[in-house]
């Protein structure tokens, strides 16, 4: 969900005892089974599609028979309980391993097809992590040069590895496990400058499968997307809903992250019913007349603020989703069609209400529910939660237990999520924003003080301070404001940026790096970062030979109108005035959904529809734009 990283803490506010408590239920729910399901429909239905890779088909009993392979040459060194970390991008090969871990009892531990070395070496330093899965030429060092046992896992079609190993290491492992009975674990930012790593059993995750299956009619027959990036647990819902449905899963290429236009013909293409998305992916669909020829009928979005309704020529059902790991991917939906009253509606839609098992508490400082119509804390209980961190002094104190006196029924522990919302009457959230430091960039949840922690591991840096701009529409993106050490050379930043991207996730790395003297401080003393902030959308640096917008001003006879468009939409997107035309857009800070809303920007403007790898290969933004210049241009007669 999208936050203000300057929200003030609220006051404590008493009970109104004359008013209705900040305190809601979802409908009753019970624990199923996950990897029994998935075994019910192999049997039950062996020649259905599991999983639609391109021109391949895995059928249910082809992806039972790929699993126990895998699973039967992990058997002798991965135990029930083991952390294994899975390096594998959207495939099959995933789709095997996921399975294949879960039948070992093992805890899948998603990294993502490409983890950064030192992000990796954090993890397995804190971490009692039996072995590393994927392709050894994207492993860290330690475990490419490892024991390796190679894995009968898929190496053709969509996002593939070339070939796929069990990497072992000899060196020490950390010590913390993960919690009896989970069934995955995924990374979260940390406040202590590295990720930490929240468990969920099976029957947490069983309770939001049995609500998606329900609410989408996800059945056999169906085709459901897998989207999401895999650091990013939401892929979970997405993989074990269709094989817990007897449906397809259909792998997305990876240039559907970058383009709404690919997406969506992607989601043509597959025939698709069911998908899940980011809500910035989604949002550019939103702006332009929805296509009309999709099976879609089930978008689930969800990872940021969104903030307006679908229109009414919209033909899938849309769920505005919101729910943090630690409470199991989903905790509350808002649903949404084309024929909705409020369909086209400009304002952000509410987050909605408690899924089946959840509790929901707005409280006050103090942890008293407030009442509704007033702002508070968002705690959340029920079957949804998560088992906890692994680190148990960090569960301790984000998991607690609910004031005595509250009527809570079933709710022995509430999660502290840090969100500021507004209960409605009717039981319904809005989302209004952050209580702490934690931001939202891209929709992913981001503490500033681990980005912080990756500059601060380069000897050249002192000291480094993340702050957010936040373009017009609300879009956010990192700074980073970095003090020299003493007597140091000051870095080059990029090569600062270098260095990060082996720490952090793509959308933790800020799109700005500031050299700095010092930092503003506020009357207690603490940095003021709402100062620097300011700063940064005042002042930003100008690279000398950099085209400003003063010059385009007084160059309209060597600048194109594309230049124009192309150049003032990257500074825009990125917040950086100081980028130029020869700057490449990925060096400058461009990410996937950046290059999303620049693509959009481009074709809602200029009316030419351009690719994402189109952008990528351009080496710089001049290049781009020329490009666009040609496209513009029609050719001649008889040409």
């Amino acid at each position: 969900m999208m936050q203000s990283p300057t929200a003030p803490a609220l006051p404590a506010t008493p009970l109104d005892t004359g008013s209705t408590p900040s305190i809601a239920h979802g409908p009753a729910a019970e624990p199923t089974r996950v990897l029994a399901r998935f075994e019910d429909w192999a049997r039950r239905t062996p020649q259905a599609p599991a999983v639609i890779d391109r021109t391949e088909t895995w059928t249910y009993q082809d992806l039972d028979a790929a699993a126990a392979l895998v699973a039967a040459d992990l058997a002798d060194r991965v135990r029930p309980g083991d952390l294994v970390g899975v390096c594998l991008d959207r495939s099959t090969a995933l789709v095997v391993t996921a399975v294949a871990l879960a039948r070992l009892g093992a805890v899948y531990l998603p990294l993502g097809p490409r983890p950064g070395e030192r992000r990796i070496q954090a993890v397995t330093e804190d971490l009692d992590v039996a072995c590393l899965i994927g392709d050894p030429a994207v492993l860290p060092a330690e475990h490419r040069s490892g024991e390796h046992a190679l894995l009968p896992l898929p190496t053709g079609g969509v996002n593939a590895p070339a070939t796929a190993v069990a990497a072992f290491t000899d060196s020490g492992r950390g010590t913390r496990r993960a919690p009896e009975g989970a069934l995955y674990a995924v990374l979260t930012s940390g406040s202590t400058g590295r990720p930490k790593a929240v468990a969920v059993a099976e029957s947490s995750l069983s309770v939001a499968l049995d609500w998606y299956r329900a609410e989408t009619g996800l059945a056999p027959g169906d085709r459901q997307s897998l989207l999401i990036g895999v650091a990013f647990d939401p892929h979970l819902l997405e993989l074990w809903a269709a094989l817990t449905s007897g449906a397809a899963l259909v792998p997305a290429p990876d240039d559907t992250r970058w383009d709404s236009h690919v997406l969506t013909d992607w989601w043509r293409d597959a025939a698709l019913t069911h998908a899940v998305a980011a809500t910035p992916t989604v949002e550019p669909l939103l702006d332009r007349p929805w296509p009309q020829d999709l099976k879609l009928r089930h978008l689930v979005v969800g990872g940021d603020r969104m903030r307006r309704r679908p229109g009414a020529d919209v033909t899938a059902t849309v769920h505005n989703a919101y729910g943090p790991a630690e409470a199991t991917v989903v905790t509350t939906t808002h649903t949404m069609r084309g024929t909705d009253p409020e369909a086209g509606d400009p304002t952000p839609p509410p987050i909605g209400t408690a899924l089946p098992g959840v509790t929901l508490v707005v409280t006050d400082g103090e942890g008293r529910p407030v009442a509704r119509g007033q702002e508070g804390e968002l705690r959340v209980g029920g079957h949804c939660l998560a088992l906890g961190y692994l680190d148990p002094e960090l569960t301790a104190r984000r998991f607690t237990a609910p004031p005595q006196d509250l009527q809570l029924p079933a709710t022995d522990r509430l999660y502290r999520t840090g969100d500021r919302v507004r209960m409605n009457a009717d039981g319904s959230l809005d989302f209004l924003g952050r209580l702490d430091d934690q931001v939202k960039i891209s929709g992913v949840r981001i503490e500033p003080v681990e980005v912080e922690a990756a500059f601060e591991q380069d000897p050249r840096v002192r000291t480094a301070v993340v702050t957010v701009l936040r373009d017009s529409s609300g879009h956010g993106s990192l700074v980073a404001h970095v003090r020299p050490a003493d007597g140091a050379e000051p870095p080059a930043t990029g090569d600062l940026l270098d260095a990060v991207r082996s720490w952090l996730p793509e959308q933790a790395v800020p799109t700005t790096v500031r050299i700095v003297d010092g930092f503003p401080l506020d009357a207690n003393g603490k940095v003021d970062r709402p100062a620097l902030a300011a700063q940064a959308q005042a002042s930003a640096p100008v690279p000398p030979g950099t085209t400003t917008t003063d010059d385009l001003a007084d160059a309209t006879a060597t600048v194109t109108a594309s230049e124009r468009l192309v150049l003032a939409t990257v500074r825009d997107l990125l917040g950086r005035p100081g980028i130029g035309l020869g700057d490449n857009f990925t060096d400058a800070g461009g990410t996937s959904v950046v290059a999303a809303r620049l693509l959009a920007t481009v074709e809602r403007e200029a009316g030419v529809r351009l690719r994402a790898p189109e952008l990528l290969r351009s080496t710089d933004l001049r290049a781009f734009a020329a490009l666009l210049d040609q496209r513009r241009t029609p050719c001649p007669e008889g040409a």
